[in-house]
């Protein structure tokens, strides 16, 4: 690997055991073993490393996502009961990749990491509209519903995953508030 690689590999390994906030430029070089002056030269400044493999590793976990949403039964004629099963394999998601979702929790609450992350939500939006289908894949809305869903899920699992709401507690929810037969 080369210096950059190296980088990003070591600012992820920081983000998911220290976090955002309490991880330094020395900690990053470390456990990268490169110069500390590699990370500007590189990046330009921890806070873009950290972000740059903070969006490496989201990106990767969608990817992972993707198989996992893909290994769901689709063919159930019951389209909460389909919700359902694809939102327990999110939550599996979510569970198997805590530190990804705790990095970004984290990065979330930093002013010099908002604005890069903001770059990323059209792109975000647009895949899991993707991911889940049944819309068009420029679907804004539906992007957004996904990933209000999905961060709130994700908060929930972090706080406290045996309360966290499973996939039947969304689909359930869903039909209470919206009133429609879960058969259309």
């Amino acid at each position: 690997m080369g210096n950059r690689e190296d980088l990003l590999a070591g600012a992820r390994t920081c983000l998911f055991e220290k976090g955002y906030a309490r991880t330094t430029v020395r900690d990053i070089a470390t456990a990268a073993g490169v110069s500390m002056a590699a990370i500007g030269y590189h990046f330009g400044s921890k806070e873009a490393l950290l972000t740059a493999a903070l969006t490496e590793a989201t990106r990767e976990w969608g990817t992972e996502l993707a198989r996992a949403l893909a290994a769901t039964d689709v063919t159930d004629p019951d389209a909460l009961r389909r919700f359902a099963t694809r939102w327990d394999a999110v939550r599996e998601s979510i569970a198997d990749h805590r530190g990804v979702w705790a990095a970004t929790f984290d990065a979330l609450s930093h002013a010099d990491s908002r604005e890069q992350l903001a770059a990323t939500m059209p792109e975000a939006r647009a895949g899991l509209a993707r991911l889940f289908g049944g819309v068009a894949d420029d679907d804004r809305t539906a992007g957004l519903v996904y990933q209000a869903l999905l961060i709130g899920v994700a908060a929930q699992y972090l706080i406290d995953p045996e309360t966290a709401p499973t996939g039947s507690d969304l689909a359930d929810g869903l039909r209470r508030i919206t009133g429609v037969d879960a058969h259309r």
